[in-house]
C-alpha cells in the first residue's frame, strides 16, 4: 500500500509477539519494532467479552507507550466467545479439546480489540466476526490436536491453518479471526497520519 510507505521513518511499535500479527503487518508493508508488553493477563474477566478484550489491549499498549518513545504503539487482544463464555488460549490439550467440542456445529464470535497510542492521543476500538463451524467428530478433533496448532490461539483454532476445513460460514473480517482487524486498523491510520 503506497500510503503505508509514507510511514517510513516513523517509529512504530507492535506491543505483541503474536506471529500472526507480525506476519499480517509485514505483509501490509509496515515497518515496525516488536516490543511485547509483559502484563498480568489474569485480570477479572468482565461479563462483556468486548470490554474484557478492550481492557487487555489497552493495558498492553499503555505499558509499551509509557516504556518506549514512539510515533505509534499498536496493541491488540483476541478472544472467542460462545455461550456467554470467553475462550482464550487453551492451557492444555484437554482444555483445547473441550473448546473445539463447544464450537462444533455452532456459531461463535471472535472479538479483537485494537489499542493505538500516538502523540496526539489514543484510539481504542474492536472488531467482531461471527464464525460457524461444521459439526466436528471426535477423531477430527483428535487429529487437529496432534498438530499443536490450537495451543497459542484464542478458541483453540487457527482459521488460516488446519482449522480452515471446520469453517462453514464467516460473517465479517477474516483477518479479525486471524488476530488483527486490518481494515479497521488502516482506517484509524488514515486519521492518525492524515493520508
Amino acid at each position: 500500500m503506497t500510503e503505508l510507505c509514507q510511514l517510513t521513518g516513523k517509529k512504530i511499535i507492535l506491543a505483541s509477539q503474536s506471529p500472526r500479527r507480525i506476519t499480517i503487518l509485514r505483509e501490509l508493508g509496515l515497518h515496525f519494532i516488536v516490543s511485547p508488553a509483559q502484563i498480568d493477563e489474569s485480570i477479572t474477566r468482565y461479563s462483556d467479552p468486548v470490554d474484557y478484550a478492550r481492557q487487555l489491549a489497552y493495558r498492553k499498549g499503555l505499558v509499551v507507550w509509557q516504556r518506549e518513545k514512539a510515533d505509534l504503539v499498536i496493541a491488540a487482544d483476541t478472544v472467542v466467545t460462545i455461550d456467554h463464555q470467553i475462550l482464550e488460549k487453551p492451557r492444555n490439550q484437554e482444555e483445547a479439546r473441550q473448546m473445539l467440542r463447544q464450537l462444533s456445529g455452532r456459531t461463535h464470535t471472535v472479538i479483537t480489540a485494537l489499542a493505538l497510542f500516538y502523540s496526539e492521543g489514543e484510539i481504542l476500538d474492536h472488531e467482531s466476526t461471527r464464525v460457524t463451524f461444521y459439526p466436528l467428530t471426535d477423531p477430527e478433533i483428535e487429529l487437529y490436536l496432534q498438530t499443536e496448532e490450537p495451543f497459542d490461539k484464542a478458541g483453540a483454532y487457527a482459521i488460516q491453518g488446519g482449522a480452515a476445513i471446520f469453517v462453514q460460514k464467516i460473517e465479517g473480517d477474516f483477518y479479525n479471526v486471524v488476530g488483527f482487524p486490518v481494515g479497521k486498523f488502516y482506517q484509524h491510520l488514515k486519521k492518525i497520519f492524515l493520508f
